[in-house]
């Protein structure tokens, strides 16, 4: 009776944990939304997605936080592109690590950009789910 209460609590905790599969599959959903929300301009997604800490080292070495995206999403900032590719995901309990490519097209001030930032993500997990919490990003410059 004992080693099945043992088993029946090892299943519950994996249960609530969640698979390393599932997890990774929750967090390049949140990446791919979290995309989507800054391209549209999503300042509720932002809200919902980047956690109260986050920060963002970006490739000027300046940091922003949580409360920029949604005030630069409130302003209408906005992209023709914000994509994530070539990515890979590494799990540790409840943290995480997304290291990938941003491709980002857009204009600004009238004055059309396009770019490709080299970016690592961490994650961590929350009551409701994983959330972005720090974020670097740097130029790929075109050789």
């Amino acid at each position: 009776m004992k080693l099945a209460c043992i088993l029946l609590a090892a299943l519950v905790a994996q249960n609530a944990i969640g698979a390393p599969a599932d997890d990774e599959r929750e967090i390049r959903n949140v990446e791919a939304a979290l995309c989507d929300a800054l391209r549209s301009g999503d300042a509720a997604a932002i809200a919902r997605l980047e956690d109260e800490t986050y920060t963002l080292t970006n490739s000027k070495s300046e940091i922003t936080t949580r409360a920029d995206d949604i005030a630069d999403a409130k302003k209408g900032v906005r992209y023709d592109e914000f994509r994530n590719h070539d990515q890979s995901v590494r799990l540790y309990g409840d943290a995480a690590i997304v290291l990938g490519i941003t491709t980002v097209k857009g204009s600004a001030g009238g004055k059309p950009f396009a770019a490709d930032f080299r970016f690592t993500d961490t994650y961590v997990r929350r009551a409701d789910g994983w959330k972005i919490a720090a974020s670097h990003a740097t130029r790929i410059e075109k050789k």
